[in-house]
């Protein structure tokens, strides 16, 4: 499909889509979420790592509070059920590595939305905002499940309530996102770890995402029990043959992934 809120480019296994309204620093309106959601399920059939980055000097501010939607009176349990939960699901449970990229801020449903990602890296000068309560609303977009499972109770509260704004430094010290990067590497950076996913062992990946997130909700009996079960099928993968000829041999593996 022709995307208008949104760019798809796609190289070398790495799917990079990006959040294309910069003159609303990258805003979410009903069709960026629409083409959105499309792009990711193209690209987790065609790529084996996915980017998701803004244009301009923003990542994403969140909901559209200019969209049509909103000045006809949004609906707001409708939108989150039928335009936010398939978007970040999609996220959220892709077969391959999801990086988010942050380049700027990223507030409201616009920083959750980088948290759905699997790996988050940002700029220095990015910084992250849970502004629902500026506006007599509470964090939504999967906000109230990845905060505190990232950063704890105490901190998911403060953030919450206070609609703090916290740089990317600051952000990585407390384990919500995975690294801070200066501004004149950012891109090089990311470029260089979507790269090292895209030519990795991509079922693994996957085995990896689907064994934390399950460990979530398992005592320890599942959890060794659901390890078991994800090794022994890599174990009989051609991934798994050729990582270990490639330690026996001393040379670097070449991953079929796919």
């Amino acid at each position: 499909m022709p995307y208008q809120a949104i760019r798809y480019e796609i190289s070398e296994g790495m799917a990079v889509i990006t959040l294309n309204r910069p003159e609303v620093m990258n805003a979410l309106s009903s069709q960026m979420r629409a083409e959105l959601l499309e792009a990711l399920k193209r690209a987790a059939g065609e790529a084996r790592v996915i980017v998701l980055t803004g244009a301009g000097r923003a990542f994403c501010s969140g909901q559209d509070l200019g969209d049509g939607a909103m000045a006809a009176g949004l609906d707001l349990e409708r939108v989150l059920r039928d335009e936010y939960e398939p978007m970040l699901k999609a996220i959220y449970e892709c077969p391959i590595p999801v990086i988010a990229a942050v380049n700027g801020a990223a507030a409201g449903a616009g920083a959750n939305l980088a948290l759905a990602a699997d790996v988050v890296i940002a700029a220095q000068s990015a910084a992250f905002m849970q502004a629902f309560t500026r506006i007599g609303l509470m964090p939504d977009a999967g906000g109230t499940y990845w905060l505190p499972r990232q950063v704890g109770f105490a901190r998911a509260m403060g953030l919450a309530l206070f609609a703090d704004k916290i740089g990317a430094e600051q952000a990585a010290q407390w384990g919500l996102i995975w690294e801070a990067v200066a501004d004149v590497d950012f891109e090089h950076h990311w470029r260089a770890r979507a790269a090292h996913l895209a030519k990795g062992p991509t079922a693994a990946y996957g085995a990896v995402k689907r064994a934390l997130r399950d460990g979530y909700g398992n005592d320890l009996s599942q959890q060794l029990e659901l390890e078991a079960q994800l090794q022994g099928g890599l174990g009989a993968t051609r991934d798994f043959r050729e990582g270990v000829m490639a330690f026996l041999e001393k040379r670097a593996p070449h991953f079929e992934g796919r």
